[in-house]
C-alpha cells in the first residue's frame, strides 16, 4: 500500500485462512417475519472480495443489493452464515463489537453525501479518525493528504454547501477511507450526479481502490460503470451469481 493507504492504528488479528481477502461471506442468509410467513432475500451467498479489487453489485430494485451491503457492512446480522472482515468473524458479533470494527475496518458512501454541513470538508474527513482516538494534528494532516490525493487541495476549509456535487461526494470518499479500511462499501456513489460529474467521480474511486489496496463492493444501476470493474455480481432469487 502507499502512503495515502499507511495504517494509523492496530485492528483486530486476521485469520490464516482469509488473511489475504478484505470481506468473505460464507453461506450467509437473510429472511424478514411477515405476519405468518417469512420472506428470504438472502439464500446462501457465498462471496469473497479481494485487496485492491473493485466488484460492481448490479440487479433491480428489490433483489437484495441493500440488505446485502448492510450484512457486509455489519449494519445488520445475517439470519444464518459467516461474514469475516480481513479475517476477523463478525456475523455473532454483539453491537458494541460490530461497531468497533466497522470503525476501523469498513468505510461507507452512500447516493448522498451525507456530509455535516457546519463543518468544513477538512473537519468532515477529521471527525472519524478523531472518534478513532487520533490526535488532531495526525487527523487534519491524513485529511489534508487524502484532499489532496482526491483532488480537493484548494478546498479543505470549503462547507458543503460552498462545495459542487461531485466535490461533496470526493469528500464523502475521503471521509470513508480516513481510518484506513480493509474494505469500502458503496451505495449507488454516483447516482445523484450528473452524468459527467458521474464519471468524474467514478473514476476518483477506481484510481483510489487500485492505488491502495482497498477492496471496494459498488452497487450500481450504472451498466457502463460496472463493466469498467474487476467483476460483476448479481443477485437472482436470492442468490449470487458472477456475470
Amino acid at each position: 500500500m502507499n502512503d495515502i493507504n499507511s495504517p494509523t492504528t492496530d485492528g483486530p488479528a486476521t485469520t490464516e485462512a482469509d488473511a489475504g481477502n478484505a470481506l468473505v461471506l460464507e453461506g450467509v442468509t437473510r429472511s424478514y417475519e411477515q405476519g405468518e410467513t417469512s420472506l428470504e432475500v438472502l439464500r446462501g451467498i457465498d462471496f469473497e472480495l479481494r485487496p485492491g479489487e473493485i466488484v460492481g453489485l448490479i440487479g433491480p430494485s428489490g433483489a437484495g443489493k441493500s440488505t446485502l451491503l448492510h450484512i457486509a457492512g455489519l449494519l445488520e446480522k445475517p439470519s444464518a452464515g459467516s461474514v469475516r472482515i480481513g479475517g476477523m468473524e463478525a456475523a455473532q458479533l454483539d453491537d458494541a463489537g460490530r461497531t468497533a470494527l466497522r470503525r476501523r475496518r469498513i468505510g461507507f458512501v452512500y447516493q448522498f453525501h451525507h456530509l455535516l454541513p457546519e463543518f468544513t470538508a477538512r473537519e468532515n474527513v477529521m471527525l472519524p479518525q478523531l472518534i478513532a482516538g487520533l490526535s488532531e494534528d495526525e487527523a487534519r494532516k491524513r485529511a489534508d493528504e487524502l484532499l489532496g490525493f482526491l483532488g480537493l487541495a484548494d478546498r479543505v476549509l470549503h462547507r458543503p454547501g460552498e462545495l459542487s456535487g461531485g466535490e461533496q461526494q470526493r469528500v464523502a470518499i475521503a471521509r470513508a477511507v480516513a481510518n484506513v479500511p480493509d474494505l469500502l462499501l458503496a451505495d449507488e456513489p454516483t447516482g445523484n450526479l450528473d452524468p459527467h460529474t458521474a464519471e468524474h467521480v467514478f473514476d476518483i474511486l477506481l484510481k483510489l481502490v487500485h492505488g491502495t489496496g482497498l477492496g471496494a463492493l459498488i452497487a450500481t444501476h450504472n451498466i457502463e460503470f460496472a463493466e469498467r470493474m474487476d467483476r460483476r455480481i448479481t443477485l437472482r432469487d436470492g442468490h449470487l451469481v458472477e456475470l
